[in-house]
């Protein structure tokens, strides 16, 4: 038997950090996302073993503040593509500067100076991964998540897809159905 789980990045990162500070007692606050600040000292043994836990999750603690920026600018890009709630009309250079209170140039050019890809490339991708998870979940058409993303049309999501994948998101569509059929056979 086979399904298909839909994800909460945010909720899931956040119950981690939470289980991993509270089973080291540390007392803190949530500031933003992936942002805490500790409300007592806090020794070097605790913050190491905070980042080992951290480790086995592909997650880490980040300590020089270009890697810091650069990790908020990731945090504000996945919120901004990811979120629900979020209704952004503005334009992503518009959106990160204001949220991180730079400039767009500034943040561009650190982002890519440490990470080697252009925060638009950091935006697409992220953009393909949610289309994928929505083509996924099949609850909505090519065009409504065309929409929902801020793509000017469905053929400009379509390229950009299939330039990222090496195929169109309907033959992802495809795929993704014919998974379903041989998984419900199987059963």
């Amino acid at each position: 038997m086979k399904i298909f789980i839909k994800f909460d990045f945010t909720a899931i990162c956040n119950k981690l950090l939470e289980e991993k500070l509270n089973e080291l007692e540390i007392k803190y606050k949530v500031l933003g996302f992936g942002e805490i600040e500790f409300t007592e000292k806090v020794s070097q043994e605790k913050l190491n073993a905070l980042n080992d836990a951290l480790n086995k999750y592909g997650s880490e603690i980040v300590e020089n503040q270009k890697s810091i920026l650069v990790q908020k600018i990731k945090d504000t890009i996945i919120d901004m593509v990811f979120n629900d709630d979020t209704n952004i009309n503005v334009k992503s250079s518009v959106y990160l500067a204001e949220k991180l209170d730079h400039s767009y140039g500034y943040l561009s050019n650190l982002f890519s100076e440490v990470t080697f890809t252009s925060i638009e490339n950091f935006i697409i991708l992220q953009k393909i991964e949610y289309t994928k998870q929505l083509i996924t979940n099949n609850e909505l058409t090519l065009t409504e998540i065309a929409f929902k993303l801020n793509y000017s049309s469905v053929a400009h999501l379509s390229t950009q897809f299939k330039n990222t994948t090496g195929i169109t998101p309907s033959a992802f569509q495809r795929i993704i159905t014919k998974r379903r059929e041989l998984s419900n056979e199987n059963k």
